[in-house]
């Protein structure tokens, strides 16, 4: 056992161990085996042909997981875009294909060390300030008007952690580079989806956009900002790992390398379906992370990046000063000048609304209702989930429309944590940027490419939670993912 790690519940390990052993001797006995495989056989023929192979095909797959957690670790990627297609309520709680493979990844992970007679979690670096967070969260449970509410929002934390511990844990240094492949391929995907239901105009009438030409892109997340958020945070990784190859051409040119020449495609692949699906979402807050984003990348990967920055945020300013907007996508510049009438209002609840500042002035009447909460509820806020719970008693005008959260992720937990939460969220937020800083310095290559991309991912969620809450179908997940990808390469190097 590491010196890292520590033991859980090794009394429990211990009742668990038996069962390993009877597991194993059950697979090793023959016969036995043989004998299972014939009846399964027999009612696989008598069922319908699609059922027989669905169950086939998951049989194995399941099998495979237990096995091998990490693989299904990889196949969490892709599924965590494409979970809303199945996924169903029950109890109040949304289960599909991404949270039974996450509870059966996590299932899997404590059986194989529970056969091995002991559970281990590891002393994971972030696991203290997340932590403090997770109890901020539970504190405000005392203030909740439904516990319900509450519990479904914290369970998705505890979820994201419990993730983490797994990728710090069972994900080896051989595994990073195909968790960053299935990344790319699944926002390739995605971007392909989105680009096609914007040109060819699939998706409901209110997404038109361009008069009628084209139709705002919103992949399998339903609304088109979730999917630019989801897209965004692939794309610094994707554009970090194309700078990184670009290096490396002439390096290529002589000694060719075919695994980082493909990985240099894949990257640039992906980065271009990004753009041009995040552009086809027409969603500002992405763009604006995707900016701040790339920016910040540029700046970290080298001195030389830092220096042509530099100069062309010199040169934008001119541009801005001088009134030279018209250089900009003409798209691009109309999306944010629709802000500017709706920031000037002076009374949300008597503004005149129009199709242009329709969505800016709700997010205002949500922002200005979160503040009226958290002014009520200063020091532990209303409970954890219960924003939609609590907004008719907040709601201003005609906005009668919880929406879910506050679109702005900040606000929201300062009005359902208060202060307490606001604040050890903040320190919890601020040690992953402190975390990211160490590690892109402690590695090289095109490990440091990922950690810098990672850096870059945690900048876009940042900046697009300001206008939206990216914490939502899953996305809360790939955040966690990327970031054990970051713990296991600082344990690889120190």
């Amino acid at each position: 056992m590491a010196a890292r790690d520590f033991v859980l519940l090794p009394g429990v390990a211990r009742d668990f161990t038996g069962l390993g052993r009877a597991l194993r001797k059950g697979v090793t006995d023959h016969g036995a085996s043989i004998g299972i495989i014939l009846i399964l056989g027999g009612i696989l023929a008598w069922l319908p042909l699609p059922l027989a192979v669905f169950l086939t095909v998951g049989t194995l797959l399941l099998l495979l997981i237990l096995l091998h957690p990490t693989i299904g670790l990889l196949l969490l990627v892709p599924v965590i875009p494409f979970s809303p297609l199945v996924s169903v309520q029950v109890g109040g709680f949304s289960v599909g294909g991404m949270e039974a493979l996450l509870a059966l990844i996590l299932a899997a992970w404590t059986l194989r060390m529970a056969s091995q007679g002991q559970i281990i979690l590891p002393a994971a670096p972030l696991a203290v300030p997340w932590l403090l967070w997770l109890a901020a969260c539970l504190l405000s449970w005392t203030q909740a008007l439904s516990l319900g509410a509450a519990l479904s929002e914290t369970v998705k934390w505890v979820e994201m952690l419990a993730l983490y511990l797994f990728v710090v844990a069972a994900v080896g240094r051989h595994h990073i580079l195909w968790l960053v492949v299935t990344f790319l391929v699944t926002a390739v995907a995605q971007a392909v989806l989105g680009i096609y239901q914007s040109f060819m105009r699939v998706g409901p009438e209110g997404f038109l956009i361009f008069e009628g030409q084209l139709l705002r892109a919103y992949g399998t997340f339903r609304q088109p900002n979730p999917y630019a958020g989801y897209l965004g945070l692939t794309l610094p990784i994707a554009y970090s790992i194309f700078i990184w190859g670009i290096a490396h051409v002439t390096v290529w040119m002589r000694t060719p390398r075919l695994g980082q020449i493909l990985m240099f495609g894949l990257a640039a692949v992906s980065l271009g379906g990004i753009v041009v699906a995040m552009y086809a979402s027409q969603s500002r807050g992405a763009w604006l992370g995707a900016v701040i984003a790339i920016l910040t990348t540029s700046l970290v990967r080298s001195k030389r990046a830092a220096i042509i920055f530099g100069f062309l945020l010199i040169a934008l300013s001119i541009v801005v000063t001088l009134g030279a907007a018209d250089l900009l996508p003409a798209g691009v510049v109309q999306r944010f000048a629709e802000i500017m009438p709706a920031v000037q209002v002076p009374n949300i609840a008597t503004a005149e609304v129009t199709d242009a500042n329709f969505p800016m002035i709700e997010r205002l009447a949500h922002w200005q209702a979160a503040l009226n909460m958290w002014r009520d509820h200063l020091w532990l806020g209303v409970g954890l989930g219960n924003y939609p719970v609590i907004y008719p008693l907040y709601a201003i005008g005609r906005w009668r429309d919880a929406l879910g959260h506050a679109h702005n992720f900040y606000l929201n937990v300062a009005a359902e944590t208060g202060l307490a939460g606001l604040l050890l969220y903040g320190a919890f937020w601020l040690s992953l940027f402190w975390f990211s800083w160490r590690v892109i310095h402690a590695t090289q290559g095109l490990e440091r490419a990922v950690a810098v991309g990672v850096l870059g991912m945690l900048v876009a969620l940042s900046v697009h939670n300001f206008v939206d809450n990216l914490f939502v179908q899953g996305m809360y997940l790939h955040a966690a993912i990327a970031l054990g990808i970051m713990a296991v390469l600082i344990g690889v190097d120190n």
